[in-house]
């Protein structure tokens, strides 16, 4: 993609966008009419995306805090991170050590608003707008760089959002794995998972009706042999890359998917 491509800062009512379908589905306010229908047409092929949604956002609390706890690590760059909900990465991570630092990045102008108004009195925290692909812009915006050090481990996350951009040999999910890897310190840490089906009648409906109802601002839903591959060359932390419900889990009561027609696959890899 170009980098510095100027983002729109308009929320537009009228087109659905992952982050507030996935607010909807987490029982959140921030999402409309057409946010809400969205989902209802998807649930109609895919049941249990509200469960998946629930278990993906459980997941993304318990590796926070596993990297905080049992790595040190104290500095989080969170991608497409969604709207903000309870127990936020920030929230995580400062409850473990007050002084870790936490980048949201988002393309989302709703994100940006409701994230900025929610973080206003905290000042190690930051809410920035780009698009997950464009790591020069994330890396040298005057946030990342008051709030982030990395010459010491960072704590990357792309959690459930790279089904949001389709492959492509600059700026696919490879592409951008790679890119960041290269400028992180060893120890950092890679968090990385996204929506998987073993069905292809289920892997192409989902892609063309997100397509469609964001009007391209979607990826492809894939299999586990293409998260698998953006690990390559990382230590893989246990349980390996696996169905987030069964990353370490702290409780055995959660949401259970009663269907499995796709799942939310991947786990944590660490820098050598």
């Amino acid at each position: 993609m170009e980098s510095g491509k100027r983002l729109s800062t308009k929320i537009d009512a009228t087109v659905p966008t992952a982050a507030r379908m996935y607010d909807h589905y987490l029982g959140g306010k921030d999402n409309y009419a057409v946010d809400r229908a969205a989902c209802e047409e998807l649930d109609k092929v895919v049941p249990s995306t509200r469960a998946l949604a629930l278990n993906n956002r459980s997941f993304l609390q318990r590796v926070v805090g596993v990297l905080a706890r049992e790595y040190g690590i104290r500095q989080f760059l969170d991608h497409g991170s969604g709207l903000p909900t309870q127990n936020n990465v920030h929230q995580v991570a400062q409850r473990i050590d007050p002084t870790s630092r936490v980048v949201y990045v988002d393309n989302d102008p709703m994100v940006l608003v409701h994230g900025r108004a929610l973080l206003d009195q905290n000042d190690r925290t930051a809410v920035i707008q780009a698009d997950m692909r464009d790591t020069d812009v994330i890396f040298s915006h005057p946030d990342t760089q008051r709030l982030i050090d990395f010459s010491q481990p960072v704590g990357v996350l792309f959690n459930s959002v790279f089904h949001c951009i389709p492959d492509g040999d600059t700026d696919g999910p490879l592409a951008v794995v790679k890119r960041v890897t290269e400028q992180l310190a060893p120890g950092s840490c890679l968090v990385m998972c996204q929506l998987v089906s073993d069905d292809p009648k289920v892997r192409e409906f989902v892609t063309d009706f997100m397509d469609k109802a964001t009007q391209g601002h979607w990826g492809r839903v894939r299999e586990e042999k293409d998260v698998a591959q953006w690990f390559e060359g990382l230590e893989i932390l246990e349980p390996g890359l696996v169905e987030v419900s069964t990353w370490r889990p702290d409780s055995e009561v959660a949401p259970r998917q009663l269907t499995q027609e796709w799942i939310e696959f991947g786990g944590a890899g660490r820098i050598r």
